[in-house]
């Protein structure tokens, strides 16, 4: 009988991660990840944490959000936008903004958050989650295609008239 000698081996444990609904005391770092994922685009942010606390928790909520806290504060979020299919009277929720912090990606935190964005938005009444992809991110095409999301084709443009 072969005999194997004890050893100690050191095993990394992965950080705790609690997902949870953003809460008013997480706008500060809420809206600086928000500035992070738009400087990863390519653009500037121009909200304000207090358009944020508006949108977030005001009298009338326009959106919802997810958030990743890890033991030094927050590492990523998500944030939902309701939409409807008036033709098929279909509720759903658009994943807006999906981010993880540098140093914490590719450990299943976007996967978490993704997750929490499915159940809120089953609790919601939703049909459907959608997410949309900046036609050149694959990385991010073969993530939410990994997550369970179809594919669909765009069809013809968006048009935006200012109301102010």
């Amino acid at each position: 009988m072969l005999e194997i000698e004890d050893s100690e081996i050191s095993l990394m444990r992965p950080p705790v991660v609690t997902i949870r609904a953003a809460k008013p005391r997480d706008i500060s770092e809420l809206h600086e990840m928000i500035g992070l994922l738009a400087a990863h685009h390519g653009d500037i942010s121009a909200s304000t944490p207090e358009q944020l606390e508006r949108d977030l928790f005001g009298p009338t909520p326009w959106i919802s959000a997810v958030v990743a806290e890890g033991s030094e504060g927050l590492i990523g979020y998500a944030i939902l936008v309701p939409l409807y299919r008036a033709q098929e009277g279909k509720r759903g929720m658009d994943l807006h903004h999906l981010f993880v912090r540098d140093g914490h990606r590719g450990h299943g935190t976007g996967q978490c958050l993704v997750d929490r964005a499915r159940e809120t938005a089953r609790i919601a009444g939703c049909d459907y989650l959608s997410v949309s992809a900046a036609t050149g991110n694959v990385k991010a095409h073969r993530f939410y295609e990994q997550m369970d999301f179809t594919p669909r084709p765009v069809t013809g443009m968006r048009y935006m008239q200012s109301l102010s």
